[in-house]
């Protein structure tokens, strides 16, 4: 599983750099903290650090389970576009919020995939007995 270890490594990281530019933007357009609304600009930045969090929860175990019963390596690529995604929904959604659908949709189908086969591989293991 070197591959989607590798890959969810990659995930965290995104992940790790999307705060980063929540912090920035914070100091940026003068949001000081605890505040998290009040800025346009900035809450689109949080808006995209909370989904990316909320992805985190359903592609990181799918991406596990997917490469334990079907593929390491379709897993790992499978993983790979879901960063794609990511990164496509934080440059659209940072400069406008019509511009996040997209990222979003690369996002949601890599992640549906994952999800997917990772059940289909479940199930299939079960009934071989």
């Amino acid at each position: 599983m070197i591959y989607v270890d590798l890959v969810t490594a990659l995930a965290l990281l995104q992940y790790l750099g999307f705060a980063m530019a929540v912090g920035r933007a914070r100091g940026k357009y003068g949001v000081p903290a605890p505040a998290v609304t009040g800025q346009p600009d900035f809450e689109r930045y949080l808006r995209v650090q909370q989904n990316t969090l909320e992805c985190l929860i359903i592609v990181v175990p799918s991406l596990w389970l997917f490469a334990r019963y079907v593929s390491d390596p379709w897993a790992a690529g499978l993983g790979v576009v879901y960063l794609i995604g990511r990164m496509m929904y934080f440059v659209g959604y940072t400069r406008a919020p019509a511009k996040r659908a997209a990222g979003y949709g690369v996002t949601a189908l890599a992640m549906i995939a994952l999800l997917v086969g990772a059940l289909v591989g479940v199930v299939m293991q079960l009934l071989r007995g």
